[in-house]
């Protein structure tokens, strides 16, 4: 199958520029096609693409392979924390509750597959019984950002026709305001128990974890009537991985090392836009 290498700089660097061009051609690379002057390209396979990947590895520029059929994806399917938005917001929580560290330390392990991930949100929920609710509202308002190029991404794919859906491991409550913001036609998450007013220190059963991400992209790849490979899944931690893998187009953004070694596309140095140029897109037909 004939594929592309696409070239994807990180933003604002400019680190696409003639050297990388002349590289190409001293490569015994064909004509490059622009996606975005100076900040991504693509160029047909060929036969030297390995010993060119090296000898840019120390620049800020992602290179990826993609088949170049079926590129523009119908599905988007994107997880949340550290993915669509730059932080995990259970740790959010646990820095309200006043144990950020505690909980930070076992969100990173189960974000690099050391620990069981229903096992590590379990452990972690509990202990953050007795939080008041209400502070989810603030942690929106006040410690929650976006991450770069998301508003794009959505708008985009779904100006070309794409279904897109937030399922996260994290909660619908934080999910819920997300997706709407960004423009998710649907989200997916586990369900924080409160009683009067304050956190129980239970989540929500069946957890939604790695499983339940690849069930989710299955079961709305069969509702929409295409297939998996039709869908372009993003995450970032080891609790995405079978939904990567499963995906036509599974992308590990700035993601963990395990992840990185498994996923077939890797964003070290792009912002959420570098899913679209993955797919062909030209900057020209971004929808902000």
């Amino acid at each position: 199958m004939e594929s592309v290498l696409v070239l994807i700089a990180a933003p604002g660097s400019g680190a696409i520029n003639a050297n990388i061009t002349e590289m190409l051609r001293d490569f015994g690379a064909g004509m490059p096609r622009w996606l975005e002057t100076s900040e991504a390209l693509e160029v047909a396979d060929f036969a030297a693409r390995p010993q060119f990947t090296e000898a840019i590895a120390a620049l800020p520029v992602d290179a990826n392979v993609v088949p170049a059929e079926n590129r523009r994806k119908r599905l988007l399917i994107a997880d949340m924390d550290s993915t669509m938005i730059e932080q995990e917001c259970i740790d959010e929580l646990g820095v309200m509750a006043g144990i950020g560290e505690h909980i930070k330390a076992i969100t990173a392990r189960a974000m690099r597959g050391e620990l069981d991930f229903e096992g590590a949100l379990t452990e972690r929920v509990k202990l953050l019984k007795g939080l008041p609710a209400s502070i989810i509202d603030q942690i929106l308002r006040e410690r929650i950002s976006f991450m770069a190029g998301g508003r794009a991404l959505i708008a985009t794919m779904k100006a070309h026709g794409a279904y897109t859906a937030l399922v996260s491991g994290g909660f619908t409550p934080f999910t819920a305001k997300v997706a709407a913001a960004l423009g998710f036609d649907e989200n997916q998450a586990n369900e924080l128990i409160t009683a009067d007013g304050v956190l129980t220190g239970e989540v929500g059963r069946p957890i939604l974890g790695q499983q339940a991400k690849l069930e989710a992209l299955q079961r709305i790849s069969a509702r929409l009537g295409i297939a998996t490979g039709d869908a372009l899944a993003v995450g970032d931690g080891a609790n995405d991985l079978a939904m990567l893998g499963a995906a036509g187009m599974g992308v590990a953004l700035h993601a963990k090392p395990q992840v990185q070694a498994q996923a077939r596309y890797r964003v070290n140095h792009g912002d959420l836009t570098a899913l679209l140029y993955l797919q062909g897109y030209r900057k020209a037909e971004f929808v902000r």
